[in-house]
């Protein structure tokens, strides 16, 4: 655990360094193969960008370049095929699945993980490699989720479970968080994938550090997402409302965030009040009143509706 945990900070450290795979065309960090590498990928000529950086085959920017070709060629590649049937055919044979990745994809994967030992703070590698990963794992785990819905039978073959692809996803972006602790863009993917796939702690990890890399008076808009993602995503009403509150704190007149807070406590209200939780009710609406300014609003009339119809059963 020690050592891991100086892994990380040493990367954290490091990290504005080499916080990307590379620089721009011009960037004098790169060597002069990765530099015309670079420019041929960006300009479309797949086969002469590969022959100028494998010139340097073992530099790290190379590498990197190499597999975002490989990568932007698979793009074009056929869908890969199963492999041929065994002859003879045994009798009840069936066909496996074709192989989930493209050679192409294979050989991009590769050579970034080959950049990555080489270079393990470069931010741009990790996070090619799991946007590179990423739609697979996803559709892992769509084929896994169908199969638990529907009952195979016992000669079918398993279904290969998506969690090891995922997990190295995930690994993978927040590896490209801690390398780059200036770019959004890994933490927004980490939160757009964990929500994909349900990985919600993975994506509670990427709010959680959204909100770390802004300053105080700019955290209300990305407190109001975390906020909707305890409401939307983790079915978490209170703890959505507490984030909402952080926002109101540093942008205390903004309508929209107090109109979902009052949103969350009428539909808390209307639960209640339909298990016949009537004291519950009743809190739930009056703590609704305080976000709702304008009782004409459709809010403020589903909100009389209600505690009209409990004033009417205490009597």
């Amino acid at each position: 655990m020690r050592g891991r945990a100086l892994a990380v900070a040493a990367l954290m450290v490091v990290g504005c360094r080499h916080s990307t795979g590379g620089g721009g065309a011009g960037d004098p960090s790169l060597s002069g193969p990765a530099r015309e590498g670079k420019s041929l990928l960006e300009s479309g000529q797949l086969d002469a960008a590969l022959a100028a950086l494998q010139k340097a085959p073992d530099d790290p920017d190379s590498l990197y370049y190499q597999g975002r070709v490989w990568a932007k060629k698979a793009e074009s590649a056929p869908l890969p095929t199963p492999p041929p049937p065994p002859a003879p055919l045994p009798r009840g044979w069936e066909p496996p699945p074709p192989p989930e990745l493209k050679p192409e994809e294979v050989q991009a994967i590769a050579l970034y993980e080959k950049a990555i030992a080489a270079r393990p703070d470069a931010a741009e590698t990790h996070l090619a490699l799991a946007e590179l990963l990423g739609p697979h794992a996803a559709h892992q785990y769509d084929v896994e989720q169908e199969a638990a819905k529907h009952k195979k039978p016992p000669s079918a073959p398993p279904v290969e479970s998506s969690a090891p692809a995922i997990d190295r996803v995930i690994r993978a972006y927040r590896f490209a968080m801690q390398a780059d602790p200036g770019s959004t863009k890994p933490v927004e993917e980490l939160i757009r994938f964990g929500r994909r796939v349900n990985r919600f702690d993975a994506a509670e990890a990427g709010f959680q550090e959204m909100v770390r890399r802004k300053k105080e008076r700019e955290t209300a808009e990305p407190l109001v997402k975390y906020g909707d993602f305890l409401a939307d995503d983790k079915k978490d009403p209170l703890a959505a409302i507490e984030k909402y509150r952080e926002a109101l704190i540093w942008a205390p007149d903004d309508d929209a965030t107090r109109n979902k807070v009052a949103d969350v406590y009428l539909k808390m209200g209307t639960e209640a009040f339909n298990k016949q939780q009537y004291a519950v009710a009743e809190d739930r609406f009056n703590d609704a009143a305080k976000y709702i300014t304008d009782r004409s609003s459709s809010r403020g009339q589903t909100l009389m509706e209600y505690q009209g119809r409990l004033r009417a059963m205490r009597h």
